[in-house]
C-alpha cells in the first residue's frame, strides 16, 4: 500500500484551527507594518501665501500675499488680506513662483526603462490617433513624486511612436497630484502628437547591435512616401468626418479617422516632433499646406531657421539642452545656445523631457530637471527672465492653456511653489508644494532612499 504523507494532503480540524489563528496573527502583524504613504492634507476653502516676494511671471515681482479659493487664484497683491478663516503660510523671506511645466513628457507613462510591463509610452503601430495618454497614466507612480519635488506641477503627458511609428495619439495635460486620472486632468481636450517622418540615412540596427547606414536618395524616397501617406491619413479624416456629420451615411466606425478629425477641426495646436533643418522645414510646408496650427517638437537645427519660425509664429517645444552636439563640426556649446537664438529671434520656446537630446536614464526621469535644462541656457544668451518665461507662462501658452495655468493672477489654478530662492538655481530648495490650492506633501522615494542611507 502506498504511504501519503498525511501532513501535506490532510488537515485535522485541530491542524485547521491553529493555521486559521496563525493566518489572522500574520494579516495583523502585516497591517501593522505597512508603509504609511504620504497624503496631502485636506484642503482649506481658502488658503494665503503671505508675505512672500511673488514673481507672477506676468508681471514685476512685489511683496505680498496670494489668497487662493477653492483650488483658484482670488486676489494676489501686495495688500491682498487674509480672510479670517483662512490656512496661511507665512512665507516672509521667500518667493513664490508659478509651478512649473514639462512640455512635453511620459511621466506617468514609464516607471522603468528596462521593464516592459511598466512601460506604457508606445503602442504598436504607424498611426494610432485614436490612443490617448491619459488612459496608460499610473497616478501611483514613484516618478511623479520625485518630479514634483523639484517645483514641477504639471506636465504635457504624451505619448510616443513605437518603431517607425508617425502618430503615437494623442497627449494631455495633467496636474502632478491625484488619487485618479481624472482627478489630474486638467481638461479633456487633448493634443494630438507626430512624430515626422523624416530622412534617416542612421539608425541603430538592433540585431546586429550596430549602427546600419542607408544611402540619401533611398532614405529620401522612403520618408517622401511615408509623408504622402501621412496625407493621406488627413484627407480620410476628414472625408470620413464629411460623410458622417449628418449621422445619416451606415458606413462602419474607424475609431482612427473619427480621432483625427476631431484633431484637425479642433482648437489645440498640433505637436510635430522634429529635428533636423529639412525635416523642421518640411513640417512647416506640411502644416500650411493641411492649415493646421503647428507647434514643433525637439528642434535641435531650430537655429537655423529662426527667421522662418519667428515669421510665422511657430513655437518650438525643445528637448535637453544639456546635450552634445550632433555633428562633429559643430562648436561644443551648440545646444546651450540653441534657446537664447531662438528667444532673440522673436520665437517663443518651452522645454520638454520627452522631446529628444540629453543623456542619463532619459524620458520621464528627466522631468525633474526640466528647469535647470532652461538654466543651461542663460549663460549663452537666454536672459534669465526668458529662463523663467520658458517653463511656467511659455508652455502654457503654445499649448492653449494659459488661460489657466503659467502665471499668478487672479482666475488661474492655483499652482505655486515656495522656495528660497529661484528654482533655475541648482542649489534651491523647495519649502511648500501647492497644485490645485492644496499642499502637497514633498516626500519622495529618492528623498526616503537618501535618508536611509544617511542614517546608516
Amino acid at each position: 500500500m502506498k504511504r501519503t504523507n498525511s501532513t501535506l494532503t490532510q488537515t485535522t480540524p485541530c491542524r485547521r484551527l491553529r493555521r486559521t489563528l496563525a493566518l489572522t496573527v500574520a494579516l495583523t502583524s502585516s497591517m501593522l507594518v505597512l508603509p504609511v504613504l504620504p497624503v496631502s492634507p485636506l484642503q482649506a476653502e481658502i488658503l494665503v501665501v503671505r508675505g512672500a516676494t511673488v514673481h507672477p511671471v506676468s508681471a514685476e515681482p512685489f511683496v505680498g500675499s496670494i489668497v487662493i479659493e477653492d483650488g483658484t487664484i482670488i486676489a494676489v497683491g501686495a495688500d491682498a488680506a487674509a480672510p479670517s478663516a483662512a490656512t496661511v503660510i507665512e512665507a516672509e523671506g521667500l518667493h513664490v513662483y508659478p509651478g512649473m511645466m514639462d512640455a512635453l513628457s511620459q511621466v506617468g507613462l514609464v516607471e522603468v526603462n528596462a521593464v516592459a510591463a511598466t512601460d506604457d509610452q508606445a503602442e504598436m503601430g504607424t498611426y494610432n490617433p485614436h490612443l490617448a495618454a491619459t488612459t496608460a497614466i499610473h497616478p501611483a507612480s514613484e516618478v511623479i513624486p520625485v518630479t514634483r519635488a523639484n517645483g514641477v506641477t504639471h506636465v504635457l503627458a504624451a505619448p510616443q511612436t513605437d518603431s517607425g511609428g508617425v502618430i503615437p495619439g494623442r497627449a494631455a495635460v495633467i496636474h502632478l497630484d491625484g488619487w485618479t486620472v481624472e482627478e489630474m486632468l486638467e481638461e479633456s481636450s487633448q493634443t494630438l502628437v507626430i512624430t515626422w517622418p523624416g530622412v534617416v540615412t542612421r539608425s541603430f540596427d538592433f540585431s546586429t547591435f550596430s549602427f546600419k547606414e542607408s544611402p540619401f536618395k533611398e532614405a529620401e524616397e522612403t520618408a517622401q512616401k511615408a509623408q504622402n501617406e501621412l496625407r493621406d491619413w488627413f484627407d480620410a479624416a476628414r472625408h470620413y468626418a464629411q460623410a458622417t456629420a449628418g449621422g445619416t451615411v451606415r458606413a462602419a466606425r474607424n475609431l482612427k479617422l473619427e480621432a483625427l478629425g476631431q484633431a484637425l477641426a479642433g482648437d489645440r495646436p498640433i505637436v510635430v516632433i522634429a529635428d533636423a533643418k529639412r525635416d523642421l522645414e518640411d513640417a512647416i510646408a506640411f502644416a500650411e499646406e493641411q492649415e493646421i496650427d503647428l507647434v514643433l517638437a525637439g528642434g535641435r537645427d531650430a537655429w537655423q531657421i529662426k527667421e522662418t519660425l519667428a515669421e510665422k509664429s511657430i513655437p518650438v517645444i525643445l528637448g535637453m539642452t544639456q546635450s552634445l552636439p550632433q555633428d562633429d563640426d559643430d562648436p561644443y556649446d551648440r545646444p546651450y545656445g540653441n534657446p537664447g537664438e531662438l528667444v532673440a529671434a522673436g520665437v517663443k520656446i518651452a522645454f520638454g523631457s520627452g522631446a529628444g537630446g540629453g543623456f542619463g536614464p532619459g524620458g520621464p526621469h528627466n522631468s525633474r530637471l526640466i528647469a535647470w535644462e532652461s538654466a543651461t541656457a542663460i549663460p549663452y544668451g537666454l536672459a534669465a527672465e526668458d529662463a523663467l518665461r520658458a517653463v511656467t507662462l511659455w508652455p502654457a501658452e503654445i499649448l492653449g492653456v494659459a488661460e489657466r495655468l503659467g502665471s499668478i493672477e487672479p482666475g488661474k489654478r492655483a499652482n505655486l511653489i515656495v522656495t528660497d530662492r529661484s528654482p533655475l538655481e541648482l542649489t534651491f530648495e523647495l519649502r511648500h508644494l501647492i497644485i490645485g490650492g492644496v499642499e502637497v506633501s514633498t516626500d519622495n522615494r529618492h528623498l526616503a532612499l537618501y535618508e536611509t542611507y544617511r542614517g546608516r
